[in-house]
């Protein structure tokens, strides 16, 4: 550790304990863990600190050594500079690394070593974290140092340095490897309008490493990221989808199943996203878990800032390819979502339970239809304090509700209610919505279903196969169910007759629900 890299430490080494009798042999993503594991948790979250299971970090450089026509079972030496922006302990360059090493011993080991800072590179600005990886990029280096004649060993050498991740490259990569820091983040004029292409609202230093490290690869480059599902369809990640899919195409995504073991500690909205400059049409889609890669479908590969519609499952798979050629969606179809304004915690002393406008809650129609949960009988009622309120709060129209978060357990994603004139009448006229249900209100006086159409579809099992492909997790934002595909106007209009059972063999027809891909 002091002689054999070139590393100095960010502190003493006579203050190290002796760890290794306490904790036995660790690989080097054990220790990077053990390092991210060691910070306090005001520090792991001011900074987005986190480590990445060898698991994940395996299944990442897989897909990307697949995407730079690398794959087989046989190792291949590096075509080119790999780097990671936010290296942490190193955990996903080992991977790379192991697997450059493995293919040159052949090589002369002199050379091999040598060539080692033109191929891996790692940048971070925690000082000790760049440390850590370096020694434990190092201790991999050790078998090849081993074979070079004592006399003639020189220093391993630092393949990663303190720097900033979202600084200009200096140089191209061919390959980017990342789990980069996660949060919101205030930028510098100069920072934002650098990075406006792929900004909207909030900057998320998520997405200011995924374009900057699109700007720092060669021409033949490709990217591979840990990403939270949200960038597949969340609203402020469209500026991001749109510069990604017109830079870039997208090759593989694998969606992180969360279960038992080392995936417990992932997770459930992850996804480990593969990008090439290369003019593919086609992503491969699978599922990782305790028991491997299970294969889902080949899709078109995603374009566009809207969300991108992608099966999780290989059972909703032809529900995925239906509904991503359908012509319309619940937006221009004539019907806007927006989300119930009630933030029940800030407007708590408004609360109560016996007097004011009627309170609406998620929970009120959780089974699909109108009731009142026991649950919420404290909080009931709200009492209008201004106009503001008046204008803002109380809904006066009939319109179709559906939950924005649903429990894990459930059954369905989509769980929704149609609010009748005559539930309006029975509340006195005026609701409350509360912030966990989203509205659907018609747009123009005529859109292209109407609203008792539109009830009937959000019950169909095929629009909630549908709905599941926009998110994988719990939650369904009104952005995403604004983008709901739909069939044609003549269509629709064809299915406004029809009975609920006509309807649910119709609509499963036409997404092609129970399909194979």
């Amino acid at each position: 550790m002091t002689q054999a890299v070139e590393a100095e430490p960010p502190f003493s080494m006579s203050e190290l304990p002796q760890l290794e009798e306490e904790w036995g042999a660790l690989t080097g993503e054990e220790v990077g863990q053990a390092y991210v594991e060691s910070l306090s948790a005001a520090t792991r979250s001011r900074h987005g600190r986190h480590y990445t299971p060898a698991e994940l970090s395996g299944s990442l450089w897989s897909q990307v050594r697949e995407t730079l026509g690398q794959g087989g079972a046989t190792p291949k030496p590096l075509p080119g500079l790999v780097r990671d922006p936010a290296c942490g302990g190193g955990a996903l360059l080992l991977p790379a690394l192991r697997e450059h090493l493995r293919a040159s011993t052949a090589v002369s080991p002199r050379l091999v070593l040598a060539g080692l800072p033109s191929l891996i590179e790692g940048i971070d600005n925690d000082p000790a974290a760049v440390w850590v990886a370096n020694l434990v990029l190092a201790a991999e280096m050790l078998p090849t140092l081993a074979r070079i004649p004592e006399k003639s060993r020189r220093p391993l050498p630092a393949l990663c340095r303190v720097g900033d991740g979202l600084g200009p490259a200096e140089r191209r990569a061919r390959a980017v490897v990342m789990n980069p820091p996660y949060g919101r983040v205030k930028l510098s004029e100069q920072e934002r309008e650098r990075f406006s292409h792929v900004i909207y609202g909030h900057a998320n230093i998520y997405g200011l490493f995924m374009a900057a490290a699109a700007e720092g690869l060669d021409a033949q480059g490709v990217l591979g990221a840990l990403v939270p599902t949200s960038f597949l369809a969340g609203r402020y990640f469209s500026p991001l989808r749109e510069f990604f899919s017109s830079t870039f195409r997208l090759r593989e995504l694998g969606f992180v199943e969360k279960r038992s073991g080392v995936f417990s500690t992932v997770l459930q909205e992850t996804c480990l996203a593969t990008f090439t400059t290369a003019r593919v049409r086609q992503a491969n889609i699978t599922t990782l878990s305790d028991d491997g890669v299970s294969k889902v479908a080949k899709v078109p590969s995603p374009r566009g800032p809207e969300p991108w519609i992608l099966p999780r499952r290989t059972d909703i798979a032809a529900v995925s390819a239906a509904a991503s050629q359908m012509p319309l969606t619940l937006g221009s179809a004539g019907w806007r979502a927006s989300t119930g304004p009630l933030v029940w915690n800030r407007r708590l002393e408004d609360l109560n339970e016996s007097s004011g406008i009627p309170v609406i809650w998620s929970a009120d129609f959780d089974g699909g239809t109108l009731h009142t949960d026991a649950r919420r009988g404290a909080m009931r009622y709200f009492v209008v304090r201004s106009e503001q309120d008046r204008r803002t709060m109380l809904l006066s129209e009939p319109a179709v509700l559906v939950q924005r978060t649903t429990a894990p357990e459930q059954a369905r994603r989509l769980t929704s209610v149609h609010l009748t004139a005559e539930h309006l009448e029975e509340f006195g006229g005026s609701v409350v919505i509360e912030n966990h249900v989203n509205v659907l209100r018609p747009t123009s006086p005529k859109p292209a279903l109407s609203m008792g159409l539109l009830s009937r579809l959000l019950e169909s099992a095929a629009l909630d196969a549908v709905a599941r492909c926009i998110s994988g997790s719990v939650a369904l934002s009104a952005f995403e169910l604004s983008a709901l595909p739909l069939p044609a106007a003549e269509t629709l209009a064809s299915w406004e007759t029809l009975s609920n059972n006509e309807l649910a063999h119709a609509v499963s027809r036409e997404y092609r629900l129970g399909s194979r891909p």
